[in-house]
Parts: structure tokens; sequence; C-alpha cells
């Protein structure tokens, strides 16, 4: 990946060559210019100097007075601080003020020499191998008349002049330097105030990524990058308050699929869970991040419900159906289904709806077993005294033996129908008073109460032999309606008697728990099958149809007891092994208000 540079790196590098490239060529063109300078100054002095020895040189080279050239050549270089040197045109040295002409080789190759004896004035720069040194060479030609009869060359060092030129240059560096030294700070401030802004508009940028819009940018610098920050600024307020908007849209629609004692999910097209809510999430044992984006097959293993998912996506036609589930009990879903669409109308999933029916439809299955068991139990007596009210009819009448049979089961049949009857009123006077919170609750000793109910229960006990064992305190007592509780014990303690043996006993026992007081009817009875203890308080429910009638039971005894210790915010509980008894506990809390 190729690496980033802030922009700070991006201007100041640019900027500090700006200024240092043409700082840099122009000291390299001032030392050049100097010192072509120097050199043609020089150049001039040396023409200026031949040019002042020409005649004199000339007069010597005509009258061949190789002698006092020799001595010209050296008196005039150490007065001018030069070197003087004539040359004939063979090339030949005849004076120098520097060396012996006898020693000195033949010049006819050197360029300056070439120059001259074209009629020019030669001016070269070279090493000197004589002098150890750089030197600068000028010839002039020496003339009689147009012939040129020899060259009057002059040169001087220019290690004096590089030497100076030296100075110069440092002088000059260390100006460029501090030129350089200003010209970076001045770079570097520009490039921060240009840079800065930007990094603070970057910075801010970052902060409106993560999502902290309320963050708000400086407004400095030029007009432009003030522009843009009012502009960046502006749009995070706007988003601020889209982005609150929507968070608040969102928190609601929670809030209200939250609350909903419906389930609620949606699945997307390819049949995975994009939003439910935790009621729905509960119904599965589940909680939603569990769920979220899982496919339905992988999340809720239950061939009924995939089954209806897939029903679902086929067509468009909302669909309702009963659905039974086996998670941590039985449970009974209604599971409702609609098209899930997005703005533009187009179909991006189905929307289902699961609403807990269990209770209702066990409500329903209950009520329609009621409604056969009180057709049953009804129907049962009438159609025993019909059918002998017939065989009256037929003839029987005049036999009195039968007559008196018959009227005797027709009034026993009568008796039944009018005990159901009055059970059932009891029961649902009991139901509307709970509605209606019209039970009357008196603070009253439970004691005589009990004492009451064994006494009404004490001929049918007699009559087997029973021995009723009560055990209350006196000071036992609590808010109740003495009427309604005496029934629900006499119910108790008549099905406790009806289904115990000869001479046996049953216990009665009351005493304080805490915040309640539990009530305990113990007989050891026939007992009853486990199976039978959870539907043992419904109407017309019995263990044993056959034993129970013939013993005379209507069958809402216990249902009765039932909504008695309800309406007074109690509850019962029943524990029992079959041959060996059952025991019956009433709880009952201590303090209860419903109306007094």
């Amino acid at each position: 990946m190729k690496k980033r540079f802030p922009l700070f790196w991006k201007l100041y590098p640019p900027f500090l060559l700006i200024v240092l490239i043409p700082l840099l060529a122009l000291s390299w063109y001032a030392d050049f210019s100097m010192r072509r300078f120097f050199i043609d100054q020089t150049a001039i002095n040396l023409e200026a100097r031949a040019n002042l020895l020409k005649d004199q040189m000339t007069e010597l080279l005509l009258a061949e007075d190789w002698k006092n050239i020799d001595i010209l050549c050296n008196r005039a270089g150490k007065s001018a601080d030069m070197r003087i040197t004539v040359i004939q045109p063979s090339g030949k040295v005849l004076g120098d003020s520097e060396a012996d002409p006898k020693t000195m080789e033949n010049h006819s190759d050197r360029p300056e020499f070439v120059k001259a004896m074209s009629g020019e004035t030669g001016v070269f720069t070279r090493y000197s191998h004589t002098l150890q040194a750089s030197m600068m060479y000028l010839a002039v030609p020496l003339l009689e008349g147009e012939t040129r009869i020899g060259v009057l060359r002059a040169a001087v060092s220019i290690s004096a002049i590089d030497r100076q030129l030296e100075k110069i240059h440092r002088r000059t560096s260390i100006g460029v330097l501090v030129v350089a030294l200003l010209a970076t700070g001045v770079s570097l401030l520009f490039s921060r105030r240009v840079s800065q802004p930007m990094e603070k508009i970057r910075e801010g940028a970052e902060y409106f990524a993560k999502g902290q819009l309320s963050y708000r940018l400086p407004v400095f610098g030029s007009s432009e990058t003030e522009l843009l920050a009012r502009t960046m600024n502006d749009m995070a307020a706007s988003l601020h308050d889209r982005m609150q908007t929507i968070i608040g849209q969102k928190n609601e629609l929670e809030a209200v699929l939250s609350s909903m004692i419906e389930g609620v999910m949606a699945v997307d097209l390819e049949e995975k869970i994009i939003s439910i809510n935790h009621t729905a999430a509960r119904m599965f044992l589940r909680t939603p991040s569990e769920l979220i984006n899982r496919s339905v097959q992988e999340t809720i293993r239950n061939p009924d419900f995939q089954r209806f998912v897939r029903l679902a996506f086929r067509d468009e036609t909302p669909r309702e159906e009963d659905l039974f589930f086996y998670i941590d009990r039985e449970a009974v879903y209604d599971a409702r289904s609609s098209s899930l669409k997005n703005a533009r109308g187009e179909r991006i999933g189905i929307l289902i709806v699961l609403n807990d029916v269990t209770r209702l439809r066990r409500l329903e299955n209950m009520r329609k077993d009621f409604a056969a068991n009180v057709s049953h139990e009804i129907k049962t007596p009438l159609t025993a005294i019909k059918g002998f009210v017939e065989t009256l009819r037929s003839g029987a009448v005049n036999h009195p033996e039968e007559a008196v049979r018959f009227l005797g089961i027709i009034e026993k049949n009568t008796n039944r129908l009018n005990a159901i009857i009055d059970d059932l009123m009891k029961l649902s006077l009991i139901e509307q008073k709970t509605d209606k919170k019209d039970i009357l609750l008196e603070n009253r000793p439970l004691l005589p109460i009990l004492k009451s109910a064994c006494q009404v229960c004490q001929t049918i006990g007699d009559e087997k032999a029973i021995q009723i064992l009560l055990s209350c305190e006196e000071t036992l007592s609590m808010n109740l309606n003495a009427a309604l509780i005496e029934q629900a014990f006499v119910n108790l303690l008549e099905n406790a008697i009806k289904y115990s043996g000869l001479g046996s006993s049953i216990e009665i026992e009351a005493k304080q728990m805490d915040a309640e007081v539990a009530i305990m009817f113990r007989d050891h009875g026939i007992g009853i099958a486990s199976e039978h203890l959870p539907r043992l308080f419904e109407r017309f429910y019995r263990a044993d149809p056959s034993r129970s009638r013939k013993m005379g039971g209507t069958g809402l005894g216990l249902a009765i007891v039932k909504h008695i210790v309800n309406a007074h915010a109690g509850r019962i509980s029943v524990e029992s092994t079959p041959g060996k008894g059952s025991e019956f506990v009433v709880y009952l809390p201590c303090k209860f208000f419903m109306k007094s």
C-alpha cells in the first residue's frame, strides 16, 4: 500500500526547494560571473601593460639586441609583478622575466603564441610547469609595418584571483546560508499556516466519521478554509439532528417491539433473521443477539415452523397457523406472516408475528370438556328420570312395589341433578364475586371455622366410624370470608371421608408459616395416581369416574375449593400415594385485603 504523508510534508519541502534552488543557482551564477569579471579585468590589465612595452620590444627586436630584451623583460616583470616573455616567430624565447631563455623550450605550440601570430591578441589560462602555478597568458604581436617580427607575452598568476574569489565565495556562502535559514523558517511558517487548518479539518472529519457529531471545527485561516470549516460544521449539525431523529425513532420502535406480548421477527429472502424482539427470542429460549443474522433452519429446529416459513415465502398471501413447540414445555404459538417490503414496494422478506396461545387453547379445550361434561352429567340423571317415568306410564305404576322402587330411583337422580345445579351456581357465584372483588373479608379466628366444618361432616364420618383429629391454635386468625372458607373446608373434608376406609382417621392441622397459614387435610384412604394430580381441580374431572358417581359426587367439589382459595389470594397443593392416602394443603396469606 502506498504510504500517505501529511499535508505539511507535502507543502513544506516544495516551498523550501522553491526558495533554495533559485538561491543556489543565483549564488553559483554570481560566483561564475564574478570569476569571469576578474578574469576579464586581469586580461585587460595585462593587455594594457603589454601595449606599454610593445614599442620598446619592437625596437630591440629590429636591432637584434637579445641581451637588452631579456634585461627589459626582467625589469618590467619585477616592476609590474608579472611574467614578461618575448618570442621570435619561430617560437624561440628571446627573453623571460622568470626563467633563462636558453633553457626554455620552443613556444611555437603555445595557443596564445599561435593566436598572436595570426594577428590577434591571444588570451589563455593554463597550468605552468615552469612556475608550478595556474597562469593567465596574454600575447600580442610585434609588428614592423605589416610584418610580424615577434610576440610579446605577459602572464600573471591567477592564484591570487582564486584566493580573492575564495574570500568572496565564503562571504557569499554565509549570506546564502542566512537566507536559506530564513527561507526555511518562512517556508515552515507558511506550510504550517496552510496545513494547520487542513489538519484541523481532517481531525474533525475523523471525529465525524467516528460518530462524534457534536464536535465542531475551529473557524480560522483563509476564506476558503473558513467556508469549508463552516460547511462541515453545518453538515455535522444536520447529520447530528438526523441521527438523533433516527435513533429516537429506532428506540421508539424497539420500545414498542420490546413491550409487545407478541413475538415479532423479520426474515430476509435468504431466510436469515434480520430483526427479532425480546418476546420472540424468549419463546425460543434465546437472546436476540444469538438469532440475528442467522438462518431460520439453523436456529429454530422445528419442522412445522420451517415449513410455515417456506410457505410464507412461496406467495405474498398472509398466512396464519397454530404451531406446536416442545422446548422447555409444550407450547402452542399462533403464527401469522405477511410480506416485508422496502420503501420502493419491493419484497425483501417476510414478517412473522407469534402469539403464545397455549393457555387460550388449553382454556378452549377445558371449555369444550366442561361443556361435554356438563351435558353428560346432566343428561345421565335426566335420561334415568325419563326412562323410569316412561316405564311407570307404560304400566309399572299398577305394580306398587315396582312403582316405589322406580320412584326412589327418580328421586335419587333428581337430587343428583339438583346437587350438580347447586354446585354450578356456587361456582358461578364465586367467580362473579372474585371478578368484581365483592368478597367481604373480615379478621376472624380460624379454629371456630374448622370446628364448624368438622361438625357439618361429622354425621357422614360417623357412618364410616372415621375419627377426625383437629390441631389449630386458638390465637391463629386472618382476613377471610368465613362462609366461603368453611365451604372449602367442608368440601375437602367430605372428599377425605368419601375416599377413606372404615375406622380410619383424618388429621386436620393449621399452622403459621412465615407470611401465610397452611391448613393440611390428611387422610389414609385409597389415594390418587400421580397422572391425575395436575387435573384434579378441573371441573367434572374424576380420577375414577365410576367410583365417584357411585359415591354421589358431582365432580365440582375440588373446583369450588380452588376458586375459593384463589379468591383469597391463596394456593392449594396435593400429594398422594395410591393405597396410602392423600394430603391437601391450603395456603392462605396472613394479610390480604380485597374489600372490607
